[in-house]
Formats: C-alpha cells, sequence, structure tokens
C-alpha cells in the first residue's frame, strides 16, 4: 500500500503522483515553495482526486476573493474522480466545502476527520488556520491534541501545538513543545516562531533577538510569509531595543519585497511600517508602494484582519482606494453570514478609527477603535499581530489628550516590554506632562540603554 510521509494510505500508484503529495504534504507543513508543485501536478493528473483537492485548497490560501474562482476547476476534478479511500474521500469533501464558503461545516469535517486521521497534519493544519482566523485559540489547541500520540514523532505536530498553546496563554507549554520540535526538525521554522510569540509576551527581548537571529539562516529558501513572518518578529524585538537602523534594514532587505502581490506580505509590512512610526521612526516614501500593491486588491474583504490593515495603509499614503475599501467594509457588516458579528461590531468600527489615526483625527480613534479592543480577537490574528490596534489607540490617547488612560495603559504594557525604548520614552513624555519629573526620570533609566 502507498502512504504519505505520515503513513497515510493514498489511492495514487506512481512514484509522479506520491511525490506530488509528498511535495505539498511536506511543503505545507514546512513552509518551502515545494508545496506550489501540487497545481501543476494538478493539471497532468485531472483524474487524481486528492491532487487535485490539495490544488484547491492551495488556492484558498491565497486570501482573495478571487481564491474560491481559481480552486473551482480543482475542486470539480476532485469531485469527479473514482478510486478514492476514505481519507482521500474527506479531504476532498472539505475542500470542497471550503470553496463553497461554509467555514463552520469545514471545521466539523476538520473535527471528524481529525478524529479519524490523527497522523493526516494537513487538514489538522487547516483546522488551526481557520480557528485562527476567528480567534478560537482553545480550538486550535484542542484540535492539533488530537493528533497525540499517534503523530508525537513528527516535529510538525508540535510547532502547532506550541502555537495553539501560545495562543491560550500556556507560555511555558508553548516553549516546551516547540524545543520539542525543534529537537527533531531544527529548521522548523514554525516552531522558531512560537518562540519568538513566547519571548515577546514575557518581555524576553534581548533573548529573543538573540535566538532568532541565530535562526534566520535557516529560513532561506521558505515561501515568502514564513520568511518574511519570522523577520517581521525580529524586526519588532529591534522596535524594543531602540535599534531603528537594523529595523529599517530589516524591513527593506526581508519583509517587503518578496511577494508583493500576496496577502500575508502586504499586511507584514504595513504593520511593521505603523509600528516603526509609532515608535518614533522616520519610514520615507515606504507607505507608498505597500499602497500601491494594495490598491490592486480593490474592495478585499476576504477575511477582517487583513482588510483592518488594508486599510490603514491605503490611509497612511492617503489613497482614494481608502474610502473604497471604507464602504466595502459597511457593505460586509450589512451581509448576513457567520461572521457579520465580527464585522458589524468589532472590525467596522475598528476601520473606522484606523482611518481615522491614518487621517490625524485623534478623538474619532479614541471613540471608535477602543471600545472595539475589547473583542478584537473575533477579527483573527495572533496576540502579537492584533497588538498593532493596541499600539495605534495607545498613540490615539496620548495626541488626543487623555493622558490618565494613556498613562495607565502604558503601565500596564511594562508588564511585556519593561524595558522597551519606545514604550518608556512615551511613558516619560506622558508623565512630563502630568508634572510627574520623578516618575519621567525613572522611565528613561530604565530602558535597554
Amino acid at each position: 500500500m502507498t502512504t504519505d510521509r505520515f503513513g497515510n494510505a493514498l489511492s495514487s500508484e506512481t512514484s509522479e503522483t506520491t511525490q506530488a503529495i509528498d511535495d505539498f504534504v511536506h511543503g505545507f507543513l514546512a513552509y518551502q515553495p515545494k508545496a506550489a508543485n501540487i497545481l501543476a501536478a494538478a493539471e497532468a493528473h485531472p483524474d487524481n482526486a486528492l491532487i487535485n483537492a490539495y490544488a484547491g485548497m492551495l488556492w484558498m490560501f491565497l486570501e482573495a476573493p478571487v481564491a474560491a474562482q481559481k480552486a473551482a476547476p480543482y475542486i470539480a476534478n476532485a469531485k469527479a474522480a473514482a478510486l478514492l479511500n476514505p481519507r482521500e474521500a474527506s479531504c476532498v469533501q472539505i475542500a470542497a466545502t471550503w470553496t463553497a464558503g461554509d467555514v463552520p461545516k469545514v471545521m466539523q469535517l476538520c473535527e471528524a476527520h481529525a478524529d479519524a486521521y490523527p497522523r493526516d497534519l494537513v487538514i489538522i493544519k487547516l483546522a488551526q488556520y481557520l480557528y485562527f482566523n476567528i480567534g478560537d485559540s482553545p480550538a486550535m489547541l484542542d484540535v492539533a491534541m488530537k493528533a497525540m500520540p499517534a503523530a508525537n514523532s513528527d516535529p510538525y505536530i508540535h510547532g502547532m501545538i506550541a502555537f495553539g498553546h501560545e495562543q491560550c496563554h500556556n507560555l511555558e507549554q508553548a516553549e516546551a513543545s516547540a524545543r520539542r520540535a525543534m529537537e527533531i526538525e531544527p529548521n522548523d521554522a514554525w516552531a522558531h516562531h512560537a518562540i519568538a510569540h513566547v519571548m515577546l509576551t514575557q518581555g524576553r527581548v534581548i533573548e529573543g533577538t538573540a535566538f532568532m537571529e541565530e535562526q534566520a539562516p535557516r529560513w532561506e529558501g521558505l515561501n515568502s510569509f514564513m520568511y518574511a513572518h519570522n523577520w517581521w518578529h525580529l524586526a519588532l524585538f529591534y522596535i524594543s531595543l531602540g535599534q531603528p537602523e537594523k529595523v529599517l534594514a530589516t524591513y527593506d532587505a526581508h519583509v517587503w519585497g518578496l511577494e508583493k502581490s500576496f496577502a500575508q506580505d502586504q499586511v507584514g509590512a504595513a504593520s511593521l511600517l505603523a509600528r516603526m512610526e509609532l515608535a518614533g521612526i522616520d519610514v520615507g516614501d515606504r507607505w507608498d508602494d505597500v499602497a500601491k500593491h494594495i490598491e490592486m486588491r480593490g474592495a478585499d474583504t476576504t477575511l477582517p484582519f487583513l482588510t483592518m490593515q488594508y486599510l490603514y495603509a491605503l490611509g497612511r499614503a492617503d489613497s482614494p482606494a481608502a474610502e473604497v475599501l471604507m464602504n466595502a467594509v459597511r457593505e460586509k457588516a450589512a451581509t448576513p453570514g457567520f461572521e457579520q458579528g465580527a464585522w458589524q461590531e468589532v472590525a467596522m468600527p475598528a476601520c473606522k478609527g484606523l482611518l481615522a489615526h491614518a487621517r490625524g483625527e485623534y478623538d474619532v480613534t479614541v471613540a471608535r477603535l477602543g471600545p472595539a479592543l475589547k473583542r478584537l480577537t473575533e477579527i483573527g490574528g495572533s496576540h502579537a499581530q492584533r497588538d498593532l490596534f493596541a499600539q495605534v489607540h495607545l498613540d490615539a490617547l496620548v495626541k488626543a489628550g487623555h493622558l490618565e488612560q494613556a498613562r495607565k495603559t502604558m503601565e500596564r504594557r511594562l508588564k511585556y516590554d519593561p524595558k522597551g525604548i519606545p514604550l518608556n520614552r512615551m511613558l516619560a513624555d506622558v508623565y512630563d506632562k502630568m508634572d510627574e519629573p520623578e516618575r519621567a526620570k525613572e522611565a528613561r533609566l530604565r530602558s535597554y540603554a
């Protein structure tokens, strides 16, 4: 019997189709470009159900309005194919349901699939991704744990478990799982990513910088998302350390420029530019190029987490496309669906606040974005990624003169960035404005410098 690398049975009987499946499975889990080989394989083998189901899934990860349209021909081939085993039939059903837009049903199917096939890490990874997009951290962890103990020897499940733990704030368990993944596969970039999250949350900035710099050579050759995103995490440490030259160099060489049309690369660039500006770093004309590529997306409301950052980038570049996208957000918020609550009650007011901040209307930001912060988990993204919106709100508090609220917010942030240079500098300025010179002096001294 032919199997994939995790021991899951395949109907495929040729070395060519088996290799194509292996390229996708390993490439998908390890963030390697070879996952895209599945598209050529699907063209060559329209009668292979699993290959075509995987090709459809790959298009859905494009995170763009056109994704389902691109996936549709492959899903049609997969559904028409014969000689399926039960696991493959389940994969086809999952891919077809996702392409049809029924995300709650996809989650149910993934859960059942994981129960039946705990070593099918592709479907477990997909389930984690979908739960991540709605902010259901406990479900992210629970579905990954279904692979244990069956997949205990595979590094990628430990990386998934690590990220699930981190998003649930189980930081010690998260680091232990990520370290286990690295024991099996030192090049597991997702495990590096989980440790970066842990160290950032725990304020281990110097240690986190050294760790990520040590791992960085291992990211060469990964797909643009994983390569850029891990460098993005390293840039966050550089910001806290007050190293603007390194942040700018990281942005230019490693974060922006690899795959400028891809959603995750665009929001990574937009998020880092915003954080640099909030930390007092001059980013020059870098917003213009990011906004130019985001404009090509049109009125893209595929995911609220992405749309919010698209909108902010368009606003910072003073692009007319910002109003077009804001109108699309209003329309999306009025459209019935399983995610309508997140759009209507969280994303739409947050978008209004973000666009106001980009335009210098800070009182509007406080009024609109502030109330949405408590429910931001519903729009997806990680804790570290969503922290951008909290930083924008904090900046608006200061600039709108809400000094007492800003002070309290910054003092709470000291718990996980106690020596951060931008944070302590901003806090010192607020203390000065509140006529507390001694506390301002303490804040200035409480930095890595």
